[in-house]
């Protein structure tokens, strides 16, 4: 009784002191168990605020947003990974809020709009923090989108690029650890997230190892959700925040998936099968969302740097219950490829159902569609038996 009216009263404190904050993650930090990690993410967040805008948000509120991160990161990395975040009194900047705003569309910022934003915030708060004690810098405006052009981004690595030379010191010679991300003050926990993980992917052979899984060129096309956003979500569709950051802003961000977790180091590797399509076998998929002593995922390797990938998608749990479906999603890699650009990606999902859009009819299930047919590699996939939550799944040569 004691937990159902403290949940009560946030909920109507939220609405009345933070109107426009999804309340449903008022309750993600209720009565959380303890979870132990060997991967943690320490980020000091500035807090950023501009001539004549009042920031509009309150440090009680960013520090809650920070600590449903940790409660999804906690989740997605089956308790591996967590993230704490020490927050900063606001710092003002020398110029009003326009003239560092930039365009919605990604391929169209101004990057020295950017670099000029993180500059003088990195410059600011250097002067009363310890850089080296962090793994990564956020900043966090004290501005809504409407103000600032994008809800949330990635300046390093990011916007500035990747490479080495693109890395941050302040003034007084401090290095920016790991890299740097941005938000707004409407940002959704999918957004925190998206883009915070990009830092904590990092650069590897001159390659983000997380990047964004919507294609940039219709994102330039499409840049906002009422501009068409839907259409850049090619990839991964709803399936994965890396491409869509959400499902809509009064719901959590699904889980992410198997593509991402392994890209993280999240997904162990005695959690995967590695199945060679010519040996004919059937495995066992537990559902990815949920901490399991089973397999997690499937890795059918086609080349050297080309392999499918299968996980068992279930609604479950706080984040995987908003998915689009249930069932087995099938997602072609390619390692070569960096980004997102011209219709590539790294990771790409084989669609069940095309006439869905965004790949919301992506997963294969029983009894309609169940298999998976690449007739150019003679491989074919197959969902023969679900009982409850678990799937049997058929990996082979076409018959």
């Amino acid at each position: 009784m004691n937990r159902l009216f403290r949940a009560m009263k946030i909920l109507l404190l939220s609405a009345v002191v933070f109107p426009g904050v999804p309340l449903y993650s008022d309750l993600l930090s209720a009565d959380e168990p303890v979870v132990l990690t060997r991967d943690l993410k320490k980020g000091l967040v500035i807090l950023v605020k501009f001539p004549g805008l009042d920031p509009g948000i309150t440090r009680e509120e960013i520090a809650r947003r920070f600590r449903r991160l940790d409660r999804y990161v906690k989740e997605m990395s089956y308790g591996k990974a967590a993230v704490e975040t020490d927050l900063t009194e606001w710092y003002g900047m020398p110029l009003p809020v326009g003239k560092y705003a930039i365009s919605p569309s990604n391929l169209k910022v101004d990057k020295s709009r950017v670099s000029r934003l993180i500059q003088d915030a990195i410059d600011a708060a250097g002067r009363d923090h310890d850089f080296s004690r962090y793994t990564f810098v956020v900043l966090f405006l004290g501005a809504r989108f409407r103000e600032y052009g994008m809800i949330g981004l990635c300046g390093y690595p990011g916007m500035l690029g990747w490479s080495r030379s693109a890395m941050l010191k302040t003034n007084g010679g401090q290095a920016v650890p790991g890299g740097v991300a941005i938000f707004t003050s409407q940002a959704h926990l999918g957004t925190l997230f998206h883009d915070c993980a990009h830092v904590w992917g990092g650069v590897r052979d001159g390659k983000r190892v997380l990047p964004c899984l919507y294609d940039h060129d219709l994102q330039e096309k499409y840049p906002t959700r009422d501009r068409g956003w839907e259409k850049a979500l090619i990839n991964m569709g709803y399936w994965d925040p890396m491409s869509c950051h959400m499902i809509s802003f009064d719901a959590p961000p699904p889980g992410i998936s198997s593509w991402t977790r392994i890209r993280l180091g999240w997904l162990a590797p005695e959690k995967i099968a590695v199945v060679n399509p010519d040996d004919s076998r059937e495995i066992v998929l537990d559902p990815l969302g949920e901490t399991s002593s089973g397999v997690l995922a499937l890795k059918i390797p086609l080349t050297e740097h080309t392999y499918y990938l299968v996980e068992n998608r279930r609604k479950t749990g706080t984040f995987d219950s908003v998915l689009p479906g249930e069932g087995i999603l099938v997602m072609y890699c390619d390692d070569r490829i960096a980004e997102c650009r011209n219709g590539k990606a790294p990771v790409k999902l084989r669609n069940a159902d095309p006439r869905m859009p965004g790949l919301r009819g992506a997963a294969f299930r029983l009894p309609d569609r169940p298999t998976f047919t690449d007739r150019e590699n003679g491989i074919e996939i197959t969902l023969v038996e679900e009982t409850g939550r678990y799937c049997k799944v058929r990996v082979g040569r076409i018959r």
